[in-house]
């Protein structure tokens, strides 16, 4: 099947880019209520399903154990932008463990924030692991391992408990088989596994509405959802796209990007859940695709339409400032 364009891009009144890719709205029976592309070819999600990766934070009673504050709980959901509040909550994180940043296994990468870099830099500071995007979510991880009582040493790879967990979740909620044909290995160095659109979608229409799942599991990821409602800034941070969606909307909608132009989302009221993928990998393009969904589906206040038309047709400027274009859903996802 050929892939849809998702997004023109705009220079003057003529169409200068396209963006492809596929996407699915299902809810959580699986029922199709928007498809276009090929929705059963496995891609590797990425970052996008961080709040099923936290799940073991609750389910090992590490969140309780430990007092874990919704502010954490939100960050272990988190691509961060490596402000200082997010290294600052990841590491507290860890203390309540008992632990230290150095035990974090994701590598150091300088604040995806441009501020928060140059902040960092202009202070002669050097990046550690607690300002990579993914700190939060690995901080969980060792919180999950001290839990459950085993060596958070080498929590990354396939065989550890932690992982193990996480792999036995996405395969629940997905209902699809996780294979080692299908395991790549994420930026920051934990196993991620290729799963096809349909199953995602399907699997965050569970998570927004406990259909299918156990009771306490239900009660896990509403758990998890509303810390990140209450808490937006820690799941993205300062002008971030999920951070500003969530912001305006609340617990009305869960979004969470991945690397390579990957997007899921939960609409619990409506009951759905969706999976998107630019096939380029442009994330410019997954944000367009993820807002015009929102248009489509969800009714909004006027203040709530103008935050998501803005993020649905943001306008491209110069170097002097003028506006030269914008990008635009395509008409197949505008619903035009």
């Amino acid at each position: 099947m050929a892939e849809a364009v998702l997004v023109e891009v705009t220079r003057g009144e003529v169409v200068e880019s396209v963006h492809r890719g596929a996407l699915a709205v299902l809810d959580a029976d699986g029922a199709e209520v928007l498809v276009l592309g090929d929705i059963d070819r496995p891609v590797f999600p990425r970052s996008a399903v961080k709040i099923i990766q936290a799940l073991p934070l609750i389910e090992s009673g590490a969140a309780d154990r430990f007092g874990l504050t919704e502010d954490e709980l939100a960050l272990a959901c988190a691509s961060h932008s490596g402000e200082p509040r997010h290294a600052e909550t990841a590491a507290r994180m860890l203390s309540r463990a008992g632990r230290e940043p150095g035990c974090l296994e994701c590598g150091a990468h300088w604040p995806m924030g441009q501020e928060a870099a140059r902040a960092l830099a202009r202070s002669g500071g050097e990046p550690t692991a607690l300002h990579n995007n993914c700190s939060g979510k690995h901080a969980g991880f060792v919180c999950a391992a001290c839990a459950m009582e085993v060596d958070p040493a080498g929590y990354i790879e396939p065989g550890h408990p932690v992982q193990r967990e996480v792999k036995a979740a996405m395969e629940a909620l997905t209902g699809f088989a996780h294979t080692d044909e299908l395991r790549g290995t994420d930026g920051c160095s934990i196993p991620t596994y290729a799963v096809p659109l349909r199953a995602l979608a399907r699997a965050f229409a569970r998570i927004g509405t406990g259909t299918g799942l156990t009771r306490d599991r239900a009660a896990a990821f509403a758990r998890l959802r509303a810390a990140v409602a209450t808490h937006p800034f820690m799941v993205a941070g300062t002008g971030r796209f999920d951070t500003i969606l969530m912001e305006a909307l609340g617990q009305r909608a869960f979004v969470k990007v991945g690397a390579e132009g990957v997007y899921c989302a939960t609409f619990p009221e409506l009951g759905l859940g969706i999976a998107l993928k630019c096939d380029d990998g442009a994330a410019r393009a997954a944000e367009v695709a993820m807002a015009a969904l929102v248009e489509r589906f969800l009714p909004l206040s006027d203040v709530q339409a103008k935050t998501v038309a803005d993020l649905a047709r943001p306008q491209i400027r110069n170097w002097n400032g003028r506006v030269v274009g914008a990008m635009r859903p395509a008409a197949a996802l505008a619903g035009a």
